[in-house]
Order: C-alpha cells, then sequence, then structure tokens
C-alpha cells in the first residue's frame, strides 16, 4: 500500500508539471495491473495515462479496465489516438467495449476501424447479446491433419503472432470444419516427421456461436482449459474464446448474482458510479415485492386474532416460528442455486433434490423443534411464564417449528427449479423472497397447530 502511495504521488508531481518523457518511462517499467491501479487512484489523469503509454502498452491497460473507466477516458482522448487504440484492440475485447456503447457512439467508432477490423467487429456484433459469439476472437492458427510437425512450426513462427494463444492448434479439414485440436505441448514432444493426424485424439470439446455465455463458464471449469474452438452449426471453426475472457464473464455473472441474493437487480455498473435515482430504481422493485408480501403476513396475524387475544404467549414466540422458516428457506435456495450455477444440478435432478430437502429438511426442524422445548422448559422451571399448560405450548412450539423448516427446505429448494423451468434467473428466488413467502406459511403451520392442540385450553 505505501508503494501505491508512493507511486501516485510521484506520477502526480510529473502529470502536474508536464514532464511527460519521466511520466512515460516510469509508467512503461509498471506492470499493466499497476497502471491500472494509479487509474483508479487518479482517474483525472486516465486519458493522460494512455496517451504517454507505448501504444501496445495501451491498448493491454486499457483492456482490463472496467467499462465505466474506458468509457470516460475515450471521451478526452484525441481521435487520433482512438483509432490507434479502438484498431489494435484485440477483437473478443472491442466488441465487449463497443456492444457496451451507445449505438451513435458505435457508429462512429466502427469507421474508425480499417477495413478488414471493420468486417470482424461487425460480425462479432452480429451475435446475440451474452453469447458466445460475441466472447470469440478470430485470431488463432489452424492446422491440416497431413502437415508434419516441421511444417507446424514454420507455421506457427510465420502467424504466431498474430494469434491470441498459442498453447493450442485446431485441425480443419478442407472446407474449414473443426476436425479436433492438439496442444502445442504435444507437437513440441514429438518426432520432427509426425503428422497432425497422429497427434489426434478425438476429444474434441467445442462452443456454439450462439450459447449463452454461462454454459461456456460451466463448460471451462469442467474441462480444465485455456481456450476452446467456436462453431457454427455446421461446425465450421468461426473462432476461440480464452480463459481471460471466461474469467471475465464469471466475475460479472457472480456479480449480478449477488446483488440479486440481496433482493435487487442487477447493477450495471460499479456501486460508487450509479447515480441515486438509478440505484433507487434498482432497489424499490423488489422492495414494492417484498412489501406486498409481508401485507399478506398482516394478513394472517388479523386472521388468527382471537387465538393471539386468547394466549398472548403465542404471539411472543412467532419470530421464532418465522425466522427459522425462512433461514432455512434462504439456505437451501442458495445452495440449489450454487448448484446450478456450478452445473452440479440440472431441471432434470428435481425429484432427487426435492427427496433429499424432504429428508434434510425434517431432520433439521426435530433439531430446531427439540431445542424450541428445551427453551419453553428452561424458562418455565426459572420463572413460570408459560403457566400449567406449558407441555401443550412447547408442543405447538416444537411441531411448528419441524413444519416450518421442512416447509422451508422444500419451497427454498424447488424456486429456483420453478423459475429456470420459465426462463427466468434462478438468482431472482433470493433469500428476502424465500423469506418472506415463508413467513406467511410459517405463521399458518404456527397457528394451525395452535388452534388443534390448545383449543378447549387456552383458546
Amino acid at each position: 500500500m505505501e508503494d501505491l502511495e508512493e507511486q501516485v504521488a510521484l506520477v502526480e508531481k510529473l502529470a502536474e508539471s508536464g514532464n511527460l518523457a519521466d511520466l512515460e518511462q516510469f509508467l512503461n517499467e509498471l506492470n499493466i495491473s499497476d497502471v491500472e491501479e494509479l487509474i483508479d487512484e487518479l482517474p483525472e489523469y486516465g486519458a493522460l495515462f494512455i496517451q504517454t503509454l507505448s501504444l501496445k502498452r495501451a491498448v493491454n491497460v486499457f483492456r482490463i479496465l472496467d467499462f465505466p473507466t474506458q468509457e470516460r477516458i475515450f471521451k478526452k482522448l484525441p481521435s487520433n489516438k482512438i483509432r490507434e487504440i479502438i484498431n489494435e484492440l484485440p477483437p473478443d475485447d472491442r466488441t465487449s467495449f463497443l456492444s457496451e456503447l451507445k449505438g451513435d457512439v458505435v457508429k462512429r467508432l466502427i469507421i474508425m476501424l480499417s477495413p478488414e477490423e471493420r468486417k470482424e467487429a461487425l460480425s462479432l456484433l452480429g451475435y446475440p447479446e451474452d453469447s458466445v459469439g460475441r466472447l470469440m476472437t478470430p485470431d488463432y492458427i489452424t492446422v491440416k491433419a497431413h502437415w508434419s510437425i516441421t511444417r507446424i512450426l514454420d507455421h506457427i513462427r510465420r502467424y504466431g503472432n498474430a494469434s491470441e494463444t498459442i498453447d493450442v492448434l485446431y485441425v480443419i479439414d478442407a472446407e474449414g470444419k473443426l476436425v479436433d485440436d492438439i496442444r502445442i505441448r504435444d507437437v513440441l514432444l514429438a518426432d520432427p516427421d509426425t503428422i497432425v493426424g497422429d497427434l489426434i485424439d478425438n476429444r474434441l470439446i467445442s462452443l456454439h456461436a450462439n450459447d449463452p455465455q454461462e454454459e461456456a463458464v460451466t463448460i471451462f471449469r469442467m474441462n480444465n482449459r485455456v481456450a476452446l474452438p467456436v462453431v457454427d452449426e455446421q461446425d465450421i471453426m468461426l473462432g476461440i474464446v480464452t480463459i481471460d475472457d471466461i474469467l471475465w464473464v464469471a466475475n460479472e455473472e457472480y456479480t449480478e448474482d449477488m446483488q440479486r441474493f440481496g433482493g435487487t437487480e442487477a447493477l450495471d455498473e460499479p456501486y460508487l458510479d450509479v447515480s441515486i435515482m438509478h440505484l433507487v430504481k434498482k432497489r424499490a422493485g423488489w422492495l414494492v415485492v417484498l412489501f406486498f408480501g409481508q401485507l399478506l403476513t398482516a394478513t394472517v396475524i388479523e386472521h388468527f386474532e382471537y387465538q393471539l387475544a386468547s394466549a398472548i404467549v403465542l404471539f411472543s414466540l412467532m419470530p421464532l416460528i418465522m425466522s427459522s422458516g425462512g433461514n432455512s428457506g434462504s439456505q437451501a435456495s442458495t445452495l440449489i442455486i450454487q448448484a446450478m450455477a456450478l452445473g452440479e444440478v440440472t431441471l432434470a435432478d428435481w425429484w432427487m433434490v426435492m427427496k433429499r430437502e424432504i429428508l434434510s429438511g425434517l431432520i433439521l426442524g426435530l433439531i430446531l423443534g427439540a431445542l424450541g422445548f428445551i427453551r419453553i422448559a428452561t424458562w418455565q422451571a426459572f420463572s413460570d411464564n408459560y403457566g400449567e399448560y406449558w407441555i401443550l405450548i412447547a408442543a405447538v412450539v416444537s411441531l411448528s417449528l419441524v413444519g416450518v423448516v421442512l416447509w422451508g427446505s422444500i419451497t427454498g429448494s424447488m424456486l429456483p427449479f420453478v423459475l429456470r423451468k420459465f426462463g427466468a434467473d434462478p438468482a431472482s428466488s433470493s433469500a428476502p423472497f424465500v423469506s418472506t413467502l415463508v413467513d406467511v406459511t410459517g405463521l399458518i403451520i404456527y397457528f394451525t397447530f395452535a388452534t388443534l392442540i390448545l383449543t378447549g385450553v387456552l383458546l
């Protein structure tokens, strides 16, 4: 942290004094991640830093910045620098940047591209938003099955600099269809006279251009790859997706899910960059939904008003019942959403999940039910708060806890499946939403047991 503070002080001094030569030398000696930190610390100098850096390093810094920072910098850069950066950006990063901008800005930037880059950008932007096609880059190396190792190495020396990665080479046939991929390690260890066809193992894993990006994250995670090829419906190879782009997607998906877990819509920008009114708009919808849900809770309480008046002790125990059910539902919902995100659970597994949650919910309910009985028995031993019928009250609480925890587990685990079935994001079954839903049904369970057990005694 001390080094960062020293760096900030130094570059601020150089920038203010107009000593651009020393500033350029200093920035070019830093790691690109260090330059990014400096831009975060001194946003007013972000455009100056990009202008001062060598073009290659400026592009590498620009591509790892978040979009709001990229947009702010672009607005301050001169046209010639914008033209250089937009043409030098890797196709996948350029597509990601352009897809976030407004239409008229995109048109102006597209015009700045060279004819070849323009054709490439328009092709990538033609794929649906959040599809694999938006992530892929057309910069990769292909080889033919009849090539020798010697020819492959000559080919890599000639075209390797223009490729996103040379860790993996892609074997295509005469029509451009993807046959297989081979790792550079296998090429380097093979005899020079070996042909590509001898290295093919037919264990190809590929993505389709129209696949959702979330599926690509899962496939990368399960197959431990640094890059995967992208094909169309006829298996013609279109490009590759690399692990750095997948990490960005995974981070965005994680951020969105965390925000939805908390009962808000996903923010499109960093928290501190969002206006107050936009923040209110994102949060208001869920708060209104939860408010009306709690109105149902009030309706249930009003319906059982007579029971509460006759046995006021029931009112004091309500929070115990409601919180236990809500907590159980939130736990189950979070576990299932995480399992879905990791590809561990699919829609077809709903019945297996149901059976597991019934059993686990019943066991958890019995544990809390026993603790509830012990709590009332302990308080009764020292204070006589519950009167001569304390055992019946303890039975109501214990049975209610078993019921609400079981119901909360079932509801929380099944709600993500219902949302996924109807095409909604399972993360929308947030903890506040599940808790509110279980609160209403939990009170019905509680007062039902109270009516059945205490009628004729306290009611």
